[in-house]
């Protein structure tokens, strides 16, 4: 019979999440990971397979913890709110753990070596998945005339996706929420809005003045 585990999976996996996110892929050693988890490699090469492996568990983790928000920004009725949501939940994470600031995703991506590059491209295919989503997002908005009619959904996801990995950049550098948030108001103060929300927009105003 083999031998149980004797540590938490999950506590590892969350131990090893945090210095892939604080350090990178490939600025993470595995004496690191073991010295975070507590567990010695022959245990952890047994539990998640090799660092490549671990690297990929951890951004399922991520994905899974951690960026929660971004199905809920995606389910809110008007393009103009899925936004704002994933631009102020994204100020949220990127600066919410001194311990490891700025996106997980985003560090990983920064530098790489060839040897690294099936990480480089597991990461790209993460963002450019979330890219996609909000792009189908705002092409149903667009259809909903949520949007203007000369809006390109494609340019627009483009366009949040680079907010947000300025911030993550931003924040990775030590830029508080403070100076961010400003930027968030910056960057959809030019959002194309279009006739159903500026419809709804003026029944709001409407509804609020004293008659």
């Amino acid at each position: 019979m083999g031998r149980n585990r004797e540590f938490d999976t999950e506590t590892a996996l969350e131990a090893v999440l945090r210095v892939f996110w604080r350090k990178g892929y490939e600025g993470s050693s595995y004496t690191d990971l073991t010295e975070a988890t507590g567990v010695q490699s022959p245990s952890l090469y047994s539990a998640f397979g090799n660092k490549e492996d671990l690297f990929r568990c951890a951004l399922v983790r991520y994905n899974d913890r951690y960026l929660d928000y971004v199905p809920e920004a995606l389910a809110l009725p008007r393009a103009g709110d899925v936004v704002a949501y994933l631009l102020d939940r994204a100020v949220d994470l990127n600066t919410r753990y001194p311990d490891r600031l700025g996106c997980f995703v985003i560090n990983g991506l920064l530098a790489g070596s060839d040897e690294a590059e099936p990480i480089r491209l597991a990461l790209v295919e993460a963002r450019s998945a979330q890219e996609a989503g909000l792009r189908r997002r705002l092409e149903r908005a667009k259809d909903e005339k949520d949007l203007d009619a000369r809006a390109d959904p494609a340019v627009l996801a483009a366009f949040v996706m680079t907010i947000q990995h300025g911030i993550a950049v931003q924040a990775k550098s030590g830029i508080g929420r403070m100076v961010l948030q400003p930027v968030v108001r910056q960057a959809l103060s030019t959002w194309p809005e279009g006739a159903c929300s500026n419809s709804v927009r003026s029944d709001r105003r409407d509804d609020a003045t004293p008659r």
